[in-house]
């Protein structure tokens, strides 16, 4: 066993409590319990990384394009509230 330090909030510490003392095991067995309970419901989620494909080709075909470079139009205290 490894020993682990938990933060749980007041509401939690009670019925964790009230919990084991209902049940006849002590609170470590509960908070293992619901660990492994919890560990075998929830899958990974796996990232869809085929979207960085479709972002690459997009800055590509923007490169492709060979767009002037942008003239600004404005100056810097234009854009200051007077």
């Amino acid at each position: 066993m490894i020993r682990k330090q938990i933060y749980l909030e007041p509401d939690q510490n009670s019925a964790l409590k009230q919990l084991a003392s209902q049940s006849g095991v002590s609170e470590a067995e509960l908070i293992c319990a619901a660990i492994d309970q919890h560990l075998h419901t929830v899958r990974p989620v796996r990232p869809d990384l085929s979207i960085w494909d479709e972002e690459l080709r997009f800055l590509q075909h923007l490169m492709e394009q060979r767009l002037p470079p942008a003239v600004r139009t404005w100056r810097r205290d234009e854009l200051y509230e007077r």
